[in-house]
């Protein structure tokens, strides 16, 4: 397949999904250093460079398309479903700051970074949910517009503690921590409503169903440094370990579906859930079993992804137009 001729016109902000998961990645194996040394922290180091490298390079490309395109940055902020995506943006920011804090300690740029996506989050946030208060009109909320692309916005407001804790901002965080948490079961039970009533979603959008992995596994993690007692992170493991057995039933159908970049949505829930293991880990334990697994199993499935990514940008198949959609309505008796 020959490449648009403006693929940057197709640059939409789901794109931040990939440093997304490669900071959750270099998390991860940073989490893995007490049991693996340092050779852990190297690869949290390579894997936490290229997260940079690529936002980077996204963030330029955002910049030239909202200048050569704006009727594109115009549809994705209307689009039911990619609107929420635009969270990626901020939570990107936010992460890399976190890699950096963990690797390096608090040092100002980091900060600055941190503030900007921790904020920009927040008023994405907002945006998002303000939709809602124009009910069933052109842009508010509509069944067939639920996914779990709402806990992007929503829900990644809990990560905030895990750069802002060392960098002495504890009292923010866990003001933000708590927007995420009050909306959590929100998402939740409209999505399974919306499944209920309206159908699964469509076979394109299936891995995005692994989001549902993140919010326990975050959560846990920012609970854990905000201070909470262990047994707080093994009751969001163990909410964690559900979602990643239930969402694991689609795999298959998951791996029959041409790649495309939905299929980044695996990519960050699975790190998050390997660092919470790690983190609830000790030498000898069997999580200190399961964690290593579970690291080797997502560094493996963000390298195919990370593949998949080339391969399509090579064929031209990424960077094109998306083919729409199917959504069928639930029968009724």
């Amino acid at each position: 397949m020959a490449a648009h001729p403006t693929p940057l016109k197709f640059l939409v902000p789901g794109w931040y999904a990939v440093p997304m998961g490669l900071c959750g990645l270099a998390l991860a194996w940073h989490r893995a250093a007490p049991l693996m040394g340092e050779m852990a922290d190297a690869v949290a180091l390579v894997a936490g460079a290229v997260a940079a490298l690529v936002f980077g390079l996204l963030l330029v490309a955002t910049v030239l398309r909202w200048q050569r395109h704006p009727e594109a940055w115009a549809e994705d902020r209307a689009h039911p479903v990619r609107h929420s995506f635009i969270a990626t943006l901020p939570i990107a920011a936010a992460l890399l700051a976190t890699v950096g804090i963990s690797l390096f300690g608090p040092h100002p740029p980091l900060e600055a970074l941190w503030w900007a996506g921790s904020l920009g989050l927040l008023l994405v946030t907002r945006w998002v949910l303000t939709r809602w208060w124009l009910g069933n009109r052109v842009g508010g909320l509509q069944w067939l517009g639920i996914t779990p692309a709402l806990f992007i916005p929503v829900v990644g407001n809990v990560l905030v503690p895990l750069a802002g804790v060392p960098l002495g901002h504890p009292n923010w965080s866990a003001a933000q921590f708590g927007v995420g948490l009050l909306f959590w079961p929100v998402i939740t039970v409209l999505l399974m409503v919306r499944i209920g009533t309206q159908g699964m979603l469509p076979e394109r959008l299936l891995p995005t169903m692994f989001i549902l992995i993140a919010p326990p596994t975050v959560a846990g993690l920012s609970a854990l440094q905000l201070g909470a007692p262990e047994v707080v992170g093994w009751v969001a493991w163990g909410m964690a370990a559900f979602s990643f057995v239930w969402v694991g039933a689609l795999a298959n159908r998951i791996k029959a579906l041409a790649f495309s970049m939905t299929h980044w949505a695996l990519s960050f829930p699975v790190a998050a859930f390997a660092a919470l293991t790690l983190r609830l880990a000790t030498p000898g334990s069997p999580m200190a079993v399961l964690g290593p697994l579970l690291l080797a199993l997502s560094s493996l499935i963000i390298l195919g992804l990370a593949a998949g990514t080339l391969r399509g940008l090579r064929e031209g198949t990424l960077l094109a137009p998306e083919p729409v959609a199917t959504i069928v309505p639930a029968s009724t008796p």
